[in-house]
């Protein structure tokens, strides 16, 4: 497996591959990416996984100082995975002057995450842009654990007449039900026993939308109250088509039932697919 840091090398590296692969990641990596590259592993000759944290899509407050950053224990993982290419660049690699072209995503962007993070799709889609720009993949795999970001991306290939075949993940989770996330390290014991109330609450829902229910908004401010009651600050839970994320009417069957919360000072996201079909 090779390791490589400059986008030059990186280009020497695949010049002559003519089927790439691409797993983008911030490292720190657990299961559910190692399940991101066994899913490319049948699809491409060559396997790059990229470890790199992303300022852009990080938020006045949020972590991107204290994001896990642990490259060789990562490139351990990927070798034992079957990767062919890790890319690591530094900052100056991937962004060598102010990035002052950026991408600007639909309005997707501004509801859910994009409400709380704003900026933040703004800032993946662009550095997924340029690594793109930089791979040259012909598919690249994302999990659908970050199910709005999935969204956005895919609509960005769709838009922008990528060649590239978007391929989604299902989301990987504990035996208890946590979706696996690199920021649950952050998690004291004790709080990663309670951590699994937000699969529960989202898991409730989607039970009650099989079995009949269709008052969405109740539901969802059950959900939001019953969380707060344990001790968490929660950012919405929220019932919405999977086409789009818009709010959904009686007559929807592809839905999705998304939370976001913060449990001590962790933030979790977590969703579940709903086929009412």
């Amino acid at each position: 497996m090779d390791v490589i840091h400059s986008v030059a090398e990186l280009r020497t590296r695949l010049a002559d591959e003519r089927q790439v692969a691409l797993v983008p990641t911030m490292g720190n990596l657990h299961d559910g990416h190692i399940e991101l590259i066994q899913l490319a592993k049948p699809r491409a000759a060559c396997l790059v996984a990229s470890i790199f944290v992303n300022r852009l899509q990080f938020g006045p407050g949020e972590d991107f100082n204290r994001y896990p950053r642990t490259l060789a224990a990562d490139c351990e993982r990927l070798a034992q995975a079957g990767c062919n290419v890790v890319f690591a660049p530094d900052e100056q690699q991937v962004y060598p002057e102010p990035q002052e072209f950026t991408v600007d995503p639909s309005d997707i962007q501004h509801v859910l995450e994009g409400a709380f993070r704003p900026g933040h799709f703004r800032g993946v889609a662009t550095v997924v842009l340029k690594l793109f720009n930089m791979v040259q993949p012909q598919i690249a795999i994302f999990g659908k654990k970050d199910y709005q970001q999935y969204l956005v991306l895919r609509e960005m290939v769709k838009q922008l007449a990528l060649p590239i075949e978007i391929i989604p993940a299902e989301t990987v989770r504990a035996p208890d039900g946590l979706a696996l996330s690199s920021r649950n390290s952050y998690l004291s014991a004790r709080e990663r026993i309670e951590s699994i109330a937000l699969f529960h609450h989202l898991d409730g829902i989607r039970r009650a939308l099989m079995e009949g229910r269709r008052d969405f908004s109740v539901l969802e401010s059950e959900a939001v109250a019953s969380l707060n009651a344990r001790g968490w600050e929660t950012d919405y839970v929220a019932v919405r088509r999977q086409s789009d994320l818009r709010e959904p009417d009686v007559h929807s069957r592809a839905l999705v039932v998304l939370g976001a919360a913060r449990l001590g000072k962790t933030r979790l996201i977590d969703n579940m697919e709903v086929d009412l079909s």
